[in-house]
């Protein structure tokens, strides 16, 4: 495909607004909610929940940020109550890091206060609509995760 550079800079200028738009979103809910609690752990935690138990390491690869991070956020939800961490089995300097059952309580909260937002944004979308977007912003991002490597 032959990308013009009008379409690919309008492209970048909508997903930028909708990256905008949604953190300014969330970081608006997150700081009604619970003003202690970064927007970045409350994703953190969203990862952890889809992923399960996961060393430090593999979730800053995953989050694409320094490991020093995503040791802060943990830091953060711990002290929240919202994860619990281990040893690892295999080598006990290591940490095992997974959801509690208090922050699974929590993301359910955070999950239902994002769906209510967007389904009020999308109110005149179809379904089918909603899908059809999905699927190519997963399309997208699946064609810009090879890219990037």
């Amino acid at each position: 495909m032959t990308l013009s550079e009008d379409a690919g800079i309008e492209l970048l200028q909508q997903l930028r607004t909708a990256g905008q738009l949604m953190q300014a979103w969330v970081t608006a809910s997150v700081q009604r909610s619970d003003p202690g609690l970064h927007p970045a752990a409350a994703m953190l935690l969203g990862d952890l929940a889809m992923n399960g138990e996961s060393r430090p390491s593999e979730l800053a690869k995953r989050k694409m940020v320094d490991v020093s991070v995503i040791s802060r956020q943990i830091a953060q939800l711990a002290a929240a109550g919202f994860v619990e961490r281990r040893p690892a089995p295999e080598d006990g300097r290591a940490a095992l890091v997974s959801v509690s059952e208090r922050g699974l309580a929590e993301l359910k909260r955070w999950r239902a206060k994002h769906l209510e937002f967007v389904r009020a944004a999308l109110n005149d979308w179809t379904e089918e609509e909603v899908t059809a977007l999905t699927d190519r912003l997963e399309s997208m991002n699946d064609a810009m995760r090879r890219t990037f490597g």
